[in-house]
């Protein structure tokens, strides 16, 4: 099974694109500056793409909504 499931991602973002590009740049940001949000071990990924989905899913991410 993947973890986190598309299911609970989106219901946190609106789109599967708006989702690929916030875990692109949030994954970007982790290979670039080495910060995680949670301590490494609680991670369930070793990838830094699926730890991006996971910080979204843990809602540690903010996704602003403009009208």
């Amino acid at each position: 099974m993947i973890y986190p499931s598309i299911d609970k991602l989106l219901n946190i973002v609106d789109s599967k694109y708006e989702l690929v590009h916030i875990a692109a740049r949030r994954s970007k940001e982790i290979s670039q500056n080495g910060y995680l949000q949670m301590p490494d071990t609680e991670y369930k990924s070793k990838k830094n793409i699926g730890r991006a989905l996971e910080e979204i899913t843990e809602g540690l991410i903010k996704i602003r909504r403009e009208d």
